[in-house]
């Protein structure tokens, strides 16, 4: 019998086929976007969340990984990892930053895409990872293998980008702590047991 209804992006998709060696990703966000989209998670609608402030581009694919939520699992991961007790989870799917040589100007569509590595960030005091990975087949970056391989320039355009894209100029300028902080860059291996916990938080939550 057909599918009378599409399935919802967080919650339909398989995640992946082979313990997480190819990701199914969907994307919300490309370089071309001057707004913000971000997944409804209630309707399973692409929505406008808001503009992109100021000159803020994302340099790559953005969305999340379908079947993944960040919770009691990955927040503990990141505070053992930075040995830190004050981290929690940011109760929201995992999100995947997928690199291409290719002008994909459509969001809201599904890429399978292999993780290289991720980016460890803590958006006020909860674990905002960021998978970073490179979609299957591509001609410049599916070779990559892990993040070690990586131009250091894409990396610092993706930092750039997560470290400014909520700050105002005033905030900016400020002397307080920052409200992200990037906490430091893993490869393919912890990347893959960073989507595991995911992973396990979104079936205990979901299942």
């Amino acid at each position: 019998m057909s599918k009378r209804f599409i399935p919802h992006p967080w919650h339909g998709p398989e995640l992946s086929p082979d313990n997480y060696e190819s990701l199914c990703c969907y994307i919300e966000i490309t370089p071309s976007d001057s707004v913000k989209f971000e997944l409804d998670k209630d309707s399973g609608l692409l929505k406008i969340d808001r503009p992109q402030k100021y000159s803020n581009f994302c340099p790559c694919l953005y969305g999340l990984l379908p079947r993944t939520y960040c919770g009691k699992r990955s927040g503990e991961f990141s505070a053992q990892r930075l040995n830190r007790s004050d981290i929690l989870g940011d109760n929201d799917p995992l999100d995947v930053c997928v690199l291409t040589e290719k002008n994909i100007t459509q969001g809201n569509i599904l890429v399978q895409a292999r993780p290289i590595g991720g980016i460890r960030i803590i958006d006020s005091g909860e674990a905002d990872d960021k998978i970073i990975a490179v979609l299957e087949d591509d001609l410049v970056y599916g070779g990559i293998a892990d993040i070690t391989y990586c131009p250091s320039t894409i990396l610092d355009m993706i930092i750039h980008y997560f470290l400014t894209y909520k700050a105002t100029p005033d905030h900016l300028m400020s002397s307080g702590k920052p409200k992200v902080e990037v906490a430091g860059v893993y490869g393919k291996e912890e990347a893959k047991d960073v989507i595991r916990l995911a992973h396990e938080d979104y079936m205990e939550s979901f299942a």
